[in-house]
């Protein structure tokens, strides 16, 4: 395409700066582009396990990078590798080093091979867990394979922006914004957008006006299916007219390009970082016509699916493809009659293009000799102790079998060490020599160096690690000031937002009325509607809220009105939340505290206590059981001073009881991961919490009466569940143990059983078989009589107990039946 444009002499540096840009730009869509051609071979060759790669969108991907600055932050999914190469922030090396899955942080940033290829994140965090500054560096928070899940997250890290800007006194967190000036990009692909997460996220930033840019890229696919089975119209922008924004209305500006036209996507993605940067409007980018030229992934071939027509397309509108006719056509005449070009003739493309070719191939051969010769090593310091072993040995030549066959693999991995080294073990059990011993220790010493690179990091290992912040108690008045105790979760909340300013609690009626348990009453009124603020009924986008704005160093307490409709939520805190730190090797954090509220009212669609799922589900996130208002309390206080994310299930029918309202509001902790004994008794050990544990009290008070002394245990932690291992002391001193919980049966009972029969190995003291006593398999029927019948109750416990007893002293307590 010829252009005759006339330019000053003025403007003459400007074009040799734009040219040195665009031929720097498209040698970056080359190796990207080469990255993932080679990287589908090494998939296919079986040197890497699975692979799915961003070809096809590298064009739009680096308009975006040119929009980017410091301090914004990207919410993807697995095709941004251009994008992240644009930004600095992926090297092909680091490329390659992801795919082969290499477990060193420094050698694969994203995730020290924890994730498959194509998840990216950048360093939040310092190698002592403490923040960067992150506006001083560009963002993206760690990716997740569940489709549209990247979405619900992206509302949060936008809505920092907004709290940053508009909140007092987060003056002096310099670390995580300037003036709230930064912008949350999202991207998905199309058929994505057929998620509700996508149309949760959509709406209520809609609502909530915060500086998010949102890129669909659209190829008319997802996976094999068109557009025309995914979406509406076949175009997610032409059914999102409605959300354009108007004057004096809210809503986004709805922005369309094609992905392969160069000039054109820049300066689309100027306007929308303008608009989003400046007034805080979301927008919405549909980026139409991009191809996939490899097909979705490498578990298939796009030729199945793809009419030859489509094919042809593709070819010919391949945006580097497009890009690179571009360059070739591109002309300007200066003021002198002077012709400028990008290049003299194909040639120099081809150059470059070689360049790219051979860079991206080096840096395959050099990723994958960092990762096998690690080891390679391994294997050799492997096969020389088996050979040791081997001549030392009866079974030596099983042995030599073993260690030849582990010296001829030719690209080992580390099972292959451990298969070999276990097998022989086996082999020495009735002899005794040094080299035994050592094989030992290799075995025992290559464990635990796999325990830290596959499995550290779940939870916080530094020095806010929840574990580690130390109990302290209420303290109370000489005058016993006795309160419902919804007043001391309104006046301790109260204390926390004068003491934290970069705290939060927004929730569905969490705002206005203060929340249906008064808990928040008259808070938002005291401290404004962007620090105590009512949301939609949108639970997953409640907690995306909580998640972005954790990342970016703020307190969020993210209100989920009943335990019950946490359900909507649970992936969310499943595969982002509760992997967050896991998936990033130590290097990202969110320590979000969600509010919920459960146990015992009287109904089927709000009395659910399924706790064993959520705590099945949601390894990585903290769950606490409070059995009252004043250890609910103590447990937010608690968090605070951690850097973990949890979950607090307050009782819903203990808002209206009385409790003693402390002096030291917003100071007393609650410990996490201790239980404690609440009656201390001689025969059984019963153990429970929350509201269940007043039914617990109640029983233990009518087995007195017939000579049965119950030992009490609250367990007010699940996740962890005594780490001090106090259960167990209380086991040996009573020898039976009872569970009870108002969840399924096999939940949380079973769970807790683990933990003290197995875990603390409880079963050396029983004399008697520990039982649970849960709820019926099915949801809670309607009413008292509901309750009573499908939940445990006093009469419950008190015959299952006087059962064990029975059973143990048939004369002392005769059958009840």
């Amino acid at each position: 395409m010829s252009q005759k444009i006339e330019v000053s002499n003025s403007q003459q540096l400007s074009f040799n700066d734009f040219k040195t840009e665009v031929l720097n730009d498209y040698k970056i869509a080359r190796v990207s582009r080469e990255c993932s051609l080679l990287g589908r071979r090494e998939v296919l060759t079986g040197k890497a396990k699975f692979g799915i790669f961003g070809d096809g969108k590298e064009v739009p991907q680096l308009a975006m990078a040119k929009a980017f600055q410091n301090g914004d932050f990207r919410s993807g999914y697995y095709r941004d590798q251009t994008f992240m190469m644009s930004i600095g922030e992926l090297t092909p090396t680091q490329f390659f080093a992801g795919l082969y899955a290499h477990t060193d942080i420094d050698q694969e940033p994203m995730s020290a091979g924890r994730q498959m290829g194509g998840h990216f994140a950048t360093h939040s965090l310092d190698e002592n867990g403490n923040w960067k500054n992150l506006t001083a560096q560009k963002n993206s928070s760690a990716d997740i394979s569940p489709t549209a899940g990247q979405m619900p997250r992206l509302l949060g890290l936008a809505q920092a922006s907004k709290i940053y800007r508009n909140v007092k006194g987060l003056e002096s967190f310099t670390n995580f914004s300037k003036d709230g000036d930064e912008v949350a990009w999202g991207t998905i692909g199309n058929a994505s957008t057929s998620e509700g997460l996508f149309f949760e996220t959509i709406n209520a930033a809609g609502v909530l006006q915060v500086p998010m840019v949102m890129s669909v890229w659209d190829d008319e696919y997802g996976i094999s299916v068109h557009a025309r089975h995914q979406t509406t119209k076949e175009s997610i922008s032409e059914i999102l007219k409605g959300f354009q924004k108007e004057e004096d209305s809210n809503g986004y500006e709805i922005l369309v390009v094609n992905g392969w036209d160069y000039v054109k996507l820049i300066d689309t993605y100027n306007k929308a970082s303008q608009i989003a940067r400046t007034n805080h409007t979301p927008v919405l980018i549909h980026v139409k016509e991009l191809t996939q030229p490899q097909g979705h992934s490498t578990s298939g071939s796009h030729e199945r699916y793809k009419s030859p027509e489509r094919l042809q397309w593709e070819q010919e509108f391949d945006c580097i493809t497009q890009m690179r006719k571009w360059i070739l056509e591109f002309e300007l005449t200066d003021e002198t009659g002077d012709v400028l070009r990008f290049v003299e003739n194909e040639d120099e493309l081809v150059a470059l293009e070689k360049e790219a070719k051979k860079e991206v191939s080096t840096a395959k051969r050099d990723a994958w000799n960092n990762y096998i010769n690690e080891i390679k090593a391994e294997v050799t310091e492997a096969v020389n102790l088996l050979d040791r072993v081997a001549q030392k040995s009866a079974n030596g030549a099983f042995i030599s079998k073993y260690k030849n066959d582990l010296a001829a693999i030719i690209e080992p991995i580390r099972k292959d060490i451990l298969v070999a080294c276990r097998k022989t073990l086996r082999l020495l059990r009735e002899e005794n020599f040094a080299e035994k011993t050592e094989l030992q220790n290799f075995i025992q010493n290559a464990i635990h160096k796999a325990q830290f690179k596959y499995s550290s990091h779940l939870m916080s290992e530094t020095e806010k690690a929840a574990e580690n912040i130390s109990e302290v108690k209420p303290t109370f008045s000489s005058e016993k000031n006795i309160v419902d105790a919804r007043v001391i979760m309104r006046d301790n909340f109260e204390a926390i937002l004068k003491k934290h300013s970069e705290v939060l609690i927004f929730g569905e009626d969490a705002g206005h009325i203060g929340d249906v348990n008064q808990g928040l009453e008259g808070l938002q009124e005291k401290f404004g509607e962007l620090r105590v603020s009512d949301t939609g009924i949108r639970e997953a986008t409640i907690l995306g809220q909580g998640i972005g704005m954790a990342m970016r160093g703020l307190r969020p307490i993210a209100e989920i009105q009943y335990l019950d409709y946490l359900l909507y939520a649970l992936q969310i805190m499943s595969d982002d939340l509760a992997t967050l730190r896991y998936r990033t090797f130590g290097k990202q954090k969110a320590p979000l505290i969600i509010r919920t509220r459960g146990h015992r009212l009287e109904g089927i669609w709000h009395s659910g206590s399924p706790m064993g799922g959520i705590i099945n589900n949601i390894r990585g996130i903290h769950v606490l059981v409070p059995r009252n208002m004043s250890k609910a309390a103590g447990f937010y206080n608690t968090l605070l001073e951690s850097d973990d994310p949890a979950l607090v299930v307050e009782c819903l029918n203990g808002y209206r009881l009385k409790e003693e309202l402390p002096t030291n509001l917003g100071e007393f902790k609650t410990p996490i991961g201790v239980v404690e004994t609440i009656k201390e008794g001689t025969d059984i050990t019963i153990i429970s919490y929350g509201s269940t544990l007043r039914i617990v009290e109640e029983a233990a008070n009518d087995l007195a009466q017939v000579g049965i002394d119950v030992e009490i245990i609250d367990a007010q932690s699940l996740l962890p569940f005594d780490i001090n291992h106090d259960t167990v002391k209380s086991v040996a001193k009573t020898n039976r143990l009872l569970v009870v919980d108002e969840d399924v049966p096999g939940g949380a009972s079973a769970y807790l059983l683990q933990e003290i029969v197995e875990n603390q190995n409880g079963y050396k003291h029983l004399d008697s078989k520990p039982q649970t006593l849960t709820a019926k398999a099915h949801r809670p029927a309607y009413g008292t009589d509901g309750d009573y019948f499908s939940k445990p109750s006093a009469e419950d416990i008190f015959e299952k107990v006087y059962e064990i007893m029975h059973e143990a002293n048939p004369a002392k307590f005769k059958s009840l039946y």
